[in-house]
């Protein structure tokens, strides 16, 4: 399996944004040997700290319909992160995976909003109400969104649900001491959960952001299940794309069984 890292950056014009991820797209695609799943930040829509509500689409609008397009086009599955249109003035914080046949398979709403750091999310953002599984690329997906990752049970609820790789975009903003957590819950959730981790950052802002919120720290990983660090693409823009081996995980759970060990009967 060929999966892209797409670490873009992202900005305050939801044009200018998508026409980053339909040329991030397209290099993935046209890399030797294609790809087979792209993976893109959370909030690739926007960046946060603008009118979150004024610009958001339902899943159906042109935004998600032209990466469907792409999608379909480049015959590339794609996992990315929008804003839709939430009661109360606020907006859903959400990812969606589209097939490689342009499909839009499933939309995950996030879970864990970001109250945290002087940060107020859930102002602006309404939280989803369930974890979610995407079957894309011919495997089950489990969806974390940024600060979610720092919630273990979440993962752990979603290789319950069959999820056979855990697949994180991000918008994760600098701070003190914040690029070494965001490294470390990556690794973890691998190591846990003996499975594969694709976790896409955006790439750190060269701007000065709305409200004078912290930019990204870009770092986009993909872990094994082992917890080794297959890639890191540190603090630039990039994409790129690396093979994944999916029956890695069930070579390791063979000398590492810690999910079988679980104690269900006491918790």
């Amino acid at each position: 399996m060929r999966v892209a890292l797409c670490q873009i950056e992202v900005g305050d014009d939801p044009k200018e944004n998508l026409d980053r991820v339909l040329a991030a797209l397209a290099e993935a695609a046209g890399t030797p040997g294609g790809c087979d799943l792209a993976v893109f930040p959370e909030a690739s829509f926007l960046r946060f700290g603008n009118d979150l509500a004024a610009a958001a689409e339902p899943l159906d609008g042109p935004w998600v319909t032209a990466v469907r397009e792409a999608a379909r086009e480049h015959g590339v599955n794609v996992v990315i992160g929008v804003f839709e249109p939430a009661p109360s003035g606020r907006v859903h914080n959400t990812v969606v995976g589209v097939s490689a046949e342009g499909e839009l398979v499933g939309s995950y709403r996030k879970l864990h909003l970001y109250d945290a750091f002087g940060d107020r999310e859930s102002e602006r953002v309404a939280a989803g109400d369930r974890p979610v599984t995407l079957d894309l690329a011919g495997h089950r997906l489990g969806v974390i969104t940024c600060y979610d990752v720092r919630f273990p049970e979440l993962a752990r609820a979603l290789v319950d649900r069959g999820a056979e790789i855990l697949v994180i975009p991000a918008a994760w903003g600098q701070g003190v001491f914040k690029e070494e957590h965001w490294t470390t819950l990556v690794r973890a959730r691998a190591i846990e959960n003996t499975s594969w981790v694709i976790a896409v950052d955006k790439a750190p802002d060269r701007t000065a952001p709305p409200r004078g919120l912290p930019g990204g720290v870009g770092r986009s990983l993909l872990v094994d299940p082992m917890g080794t660090v297959v890639a890191d693409l540190g603090p630039f823009p990039s994409v790129r794309v690396l093979e994944l081996d999916p029956d890695a995980a069930a070579r390791v759970r063979e000398i590492l069984p810690s999910l079988s060990h679980r104690r269900r009967d006491v918790l």
